[in-house]
């Protein structure tokens, strides 16, 4: 009999606003799900190749030039399609969990509620370069704006997105919480103004669900 191919991996993606603790949490993620047998790759957006990191360091550097948010917008698009075809679709196919660190969902709720820009372009901009790829699940750390902030600001240095005013924080915010009613079957929202010892007894009950309904136990 031909060998089969593996069965396609599970997409996940961690998006929230600024200060929610995704760096934090999703290394809590990782480390629950390694040890209990999934074959993971972590990744995060803009980001996750060399090149793509490059594009990065360009939409997050403070600069003096105003940045329009249509270069803005396709400097995001453009790092995605390079890490989508050098890591997240060879990842899936081999059948290796994918964990990212935000995606298109961050960039509706930026670039669409934060910027202003209208969601048809950007969804054009998403099937475009997509396809048919999409989040199987969706992890939402929100925190009051508030909350996020005071904790961004205790980081150090804010980049260019961290230096917005806090109604575009506002906005970003309440874009991810309509996402997540629209698409409330992939989207698990945890609630990240609490301390870190209960976000993270949330996050275990997810990664509970997921290896249960996934069929991934060592």
């Amino acid at each position: 009999m031909p060998n089969q191919a593996p069965p396609r991996g599970l997409f996940i993606t961690v998006e929230g606003g600024e200060g929610v603790g995704k760096s934090t949490n999703i290394e809590y993620l990782r480390r629950y799900l390694v040890e209990h047998g999934v074959d993971l790759v972590v990744s995060r957006e803009p980001g996750g190749t060399a090149m793509a990191e490059d594009i990065r360091q360009v939409l997050i550097s403070s600069r003096t030039e105003p940045v329009a948010a249509m270069t803005e917008l396709l400097l995001i698009f453009a790092a995605r399609a390079q890490h989508i075809e050098t890591v997240i679709e060879p990842a899936l196919a081999r059948g290796q969990w994918v964990l990212c660190d935000r995606f298109t969902d961050a960039t509706y709720a930026y670039q669409a509620g934060g910027r202003g820009m209208d969601p048809e372009l950007i969804r054009h901009l998403e099937q475009l370069v997509q396809g048919d790829l999409r989040p199987d699940i969706t992890l939402l750390l929100d925190a009051t704006v508030a909350v996020g902030m005071e904790r961004a600001r205790d980081r150090g240095a804010l980049d260019r997105f961290e230096q917005e005013q806090l109604e575009f924080f506002e906005r970003v915010r309440s874009t991810y919480l309509q996402l997540a009613r629209e698409s409330s079957g992939r989207y698990r929202i945890i609630d990240a103004n609490q301390d870190l010892a209960q976000v993270q007894q949330q996050l275990h009950g997810v990664c509970e669900e997921l290896l249960d309904c996934w069929g991934v136990r060592q």
